[in-house]
């Protein structure tokens, strides 16, 4: 996909792996300033998005060498625990990385973000689905999803705000056959491009009038009705 992202500045959380590493080498090649922060040692800002201190640090190292933010991804997922096991503690880290880092993030860069940037915040189809003991992970990706709309009216004007929400994502480009395959719509697992392709486009003037929306890229998976013995399907108890 050719957009036109020279010298722009685009930050990006969790970009070493999956999502967050196609995403920021996609934008590489379109000649950007891609700047990651992620946990993992590397020739990136090394941090955990779920301090304030890290966030803190992080933006001024951005600012301090640009002065300004063109894209803003918030990708960095938060870890999964289910209500049996998952502590305090566990709930409240998954909401700092999925909630109130990309919230902090965006309010750091409020004043730097240029006329007509944009943020893309990566949900998740957990975000309208559930499977049993994921309470963190859904809870996180059903905050950013709504955290979205109310950034969008909130920089009405100035940043278009958008969120992704993926279904399942191979980060290994695995191609499955199969059940695995032929249950989705589409006909196939999705991989990382398929979700910063769609990054690439809602950060580009093409998407100049999309602001505040959700967009799920899942293969057509949660437009797939299920009922007991359709399709081959059975449940049990």
């Amino acid at each position: 996909m050719q957009m036109d992202f020279k010298n722009k500045v685009v930050v990006i959380t969790g970009g070493t792996h999956g999502i967050g590493l196609c995403t920021a080498e996609e934008f590489k090649k379109q000649g950007a300033h891609v700047c990651v922060i992620a946990r993992g040692e590397g020739d990136h800002f090394v941090g955990d998005i779920g301090s304030k201190a890290d966030l803190e640090a992080f933006a001024q190292s951005v600012i301090d060498k640009y002065g300004r933010v063109d894209v803003l991804v918030n990708n960095a997922p938060p870890q999964m625990h289910g209500i049996d096991d998952c502590t305090w503690e566990q709930f409240q880290n998954a909401m700092n990385v999925g909630v109130t880092a990309p919230f902090y993030l965006s309010k750091l860069f409020a004043p730097y973000f240029t006329q007509g940037a944009s943020i893309i915040n990566i949900s998740s189809s957990r975000d309208r689905m559930s499977q049993a003991q994921t309470e963190s992970y859904t809870a996180a990706k059903g905050g950013i999803a709504a955290l979205t709309h109310a950034l969008a009216v909130s920089f009405a004007g100035k940043v278009r705000v958008n969120s992704i929400s993926p279904g399942w994502i191979d980060t290994e480009y695995t191609v499955y056959e199969g059940p695995d395959a032929s249950q989705q719509p589409a006909g196939r697992v999705g991989n990382p491009l398929d979700i910063a392709n769609m990054i690439l486009f809602l950060a580009s003037d093409k998407a100049g009038f999309i602001t505040g929306e959700n967009i799920c890229i899942d293969g057509g998976q949660t437009k797939l009705m299920i009922y007991h013995g359709d399709n081959g399907w059975t449940y049990k108890l």
